[in-house]
């Protein structure tokens, strides 16, 4: 338990009340009380039920499904925590819904991820704390500081302790390679990377494998694992050239849709995922790992104002 007990407070809504609470026990503090729920009309109330003036808030809402719903409740919160006199507003929103939609691919579309980042600044965050951003410039997208904390090192703790043999890194797209490079780097392990197309969204097709998989452990990486196609595939490319064994690995499980049969019917080992998302029913061979230490340190350095770039090294 750390000096500034009485000022640093923590609130969440409904999105992953486990993380927060695994949070504030690494913090030695209690979570903050807040009434967030439904009037008979489905709109969201919120309500912070312990004094806030002067303290510093800090909000843990990840914005996955129900996407819109958790979402509005970050922003309540937020909003409520400033009209209630805080002295600063952190989001810790550790995965950040809409960031595929970060630039205009054709005409008459929105950038959605510029849009949420208004609505989280104009709702009054002062700071933001995420993970793993889908599209690093997202963190341009906001006036404010943003700190976008790694997962790979968390993952690559888990894949160590396997002792997995021969191990090579895989990125399931060329546009995935920075992120498997860190887990490379991390493993000390050869990179290769799937060349694929996407005809429509949420659609992939394998074209090329980039990288000698025969006789090696590969674990593919990517940010998100949504409806499970596109590294299911790459599983099976990679089998098929005679890899010994294909494991994945992601901080974001977003698993909607049909993934989780995608999964359990995929040629995976094993997959790696992180709780940045709340899962009820993990698919078979699955294992969460939590990131509550690493989003703990982070808030600690920024409540006393210490570096959190230290986290990135």
């Amino acid at each position: 338990m750390f000096e500034r007990e009485g000022v640093l407070k923590i609130f969440t809504g409904n999105a992953n009340r486990p993380l927060a609470e695994k949070i504030v026990e690494h913090l030695g503090i209690s979570l903050g009380q807040a009434d967030v729920g439904r009037f008979s009309n489905g709109e969201i109330r919120v309500r912070l039920l312990e004094n806030v003036r002067g303290s510093d808030v800090f909000i843990v809402q990840p914005t996955s499904g129900p996407v819109n719903d958790n979402l509005m409740e970050l922003l309540l919160l937020i909003d409520a925590a400033r009209r209630a006199s805080a002295r600063r507003v952190t989001a810790v929103v550790p995965f950040y819904g809409y960031a595929r939609q970060d630039r205009k691919e054709r005409g008459r579309e929105p950038i959605s991820a510029k849009l949420v980042a208004n609505l989280i600044t104009t709702a009054g965050a002062r700071r933001v704390l995420t993970m793993d951003l889908h599209a690093p410039q997202i963190q341009g997208f906001f006036d404010i500081p943003v700190d976008n904390l790694q997962g790979g090192r968390i993952l690559s703790e888990a894949i160590y302790a396997k002792h997995l043999e021969n191990l090579m890194i895989f990125s399931p797209d060329a546009g995935g390679v920075y992120r498997a490079r860190q887990l490379a780097k991390f493993l000390q392990a050869p990179l290769g990377f799937i060349d694929k197309r996407r005809p429509e969204p949420n659609v992939s097709e394998v074209v090329n494998v980039i990288g000698k998989v025969r006789d090696k452990t590969v674990v593919i990486v990517d940010d998100m694992i949504d409806t499970g196609g596109t590294i299911a595939k790459a599983a099976e490319a990679i089998m098929n050239l005679g890899a010994r064994a294909v494991y994945a690995a992601s901080t974001h499980p977003v698993l909607s849709g049909e993934a989780n049969r995608v999964l359990a019917e995929s040629v995976f080992s094993e997959i790696f995922v992180t709780d940045t998302i709340l899962l009820n029913d993990p698919p078979p061979r699955t294992q969460v790992i939590s990131v509550a230490p690493l989003l703990a340190e982070a808030i600690m350095r920024v409540h006393e104002d210490l570096s959190v770039s230290k986290l990135f090294e």
